[in-house]
């Protein structure tokens, strides 16, 4: 049995989905999979009960799953104790972050030259578990969370991006409004994996006297900007730093789709000079 079995165990019990966790963990489905297999192999049971449109956990998984979190919690626990004593701080977040964040690094090693800054890919849940361990310093999100012992401030607001295949009858019009949007289908991810853009959806559309209309959830081995070539119909939303080559971006008539994005650090840990430098390093860059 090995750590990273645990690891990709717990994203397939929190995802139900094979892909979805291979996904997650940045590896192929077939890798997960093949690892889950020598997981059961090695404890003797079954866990999943696979079919092509589900994945089920068994009873052996309810009693597994709690002691994996723990197990990988004390990981990250062990990370943290034995790191080294210096100015280190380790930063998490996901790549459309990277610009952003690697601005404010270089900046926050200026001013603290011996500092050491590490920038950290991971997905939501495990940036926000890597912060309440100990194990990273800081995570960056968009929206927020409600989790005791942390505490989350709020960085910067940025503009959602509304975008259309350049086939689309909207595209090349200088401005839009929701109103027109509302008549074609609006692709995004199922609503279990993007809360927060449906919540922005429903805001933005409360006030109108139409409702958005929803075409399929986005398959999670597809994007949204791959599924607009195969429906030049359709539009969707996405976030500012995410690329668009090949597709038309709207502007929107009015007060564009904002999100907010914040930072999370742990409430019992005093903030550091050079964390506090990063930190407005990020909301000026």
């Amino acid at each position: 049995m090995e750590l990273r079995q645990l690891s990709y165990f717990v994203a397939v019990c929190e995802e139900l989905s094979f892909s979805r966790a291979a996904m997650r963990c940045y590896i192929s489905q077939s890798a997960i999979s093949h690892q889950i297999a020598r997981l059961e192999h090695d404890l003797g049971v079954q866990l999943f009960e696979r079919s092509t449109r589900s994945v089920i956990p068994t009873d052996a998984t309810a009693r597994l799953l709690p002691l994996a979190k723990q197990m990988l919690s004390l990981e990250s626990a062990i990370r943290a104790a034995v790191r080294a004593s210096g100015p280190r701080i380790r930063l998490a977040a996901n790549m459309s972050f990277a610009t952003r964040s690697l601005s404010a690094i270089a900046g926050a090693r200026e001013a603290h030259p011996g500092a050491e800054i590490e920038f950290v890919i991971k997905p939501f849940r495990q940036r926000i578990a890597a912060v309440a361990d100990g194990d990273c310093d800081l995570a960056l999100i968009r929206g927020s969370v409600d989790q005791p012992g942390l505490t989350v401030e709020q960085l910067w607001v940025e503009d959602l991006m509304l975008s259309v295949s350049t086939a689309h009858p909207l595209a090349g019009r200088e401005n839009v409004t929701l109103a027109e949007l509302g008549s074609y289908p609006l692709l995004l991810p199922p609503e279990s994996e993007q809360v927060l853009l449906h919540n922005v959806v429903r805001a933005a559309f409360a006030d109108l006297p139409i409702r958005p209309t929803f075409g399929p959830p986005v398959p999670p081995d597809h994007t949204a900007t791959m599924e607009l070539i195969n429906r030049p119909d359709a539009w969707t939303i996405l976030y500012a730093d995410s690329s668009v080559e090949g597709i038309a971006r709207l502007n929107l008539a009015g007060r564009p789709l904002r999100i907010p994005v914040s930072s999370v650090v742990r409430s019992d840990v005093r903030p550091s000079p050079i964390l506090i430098t990063l930190l407005n390093a990020l909301r000026s860059s």
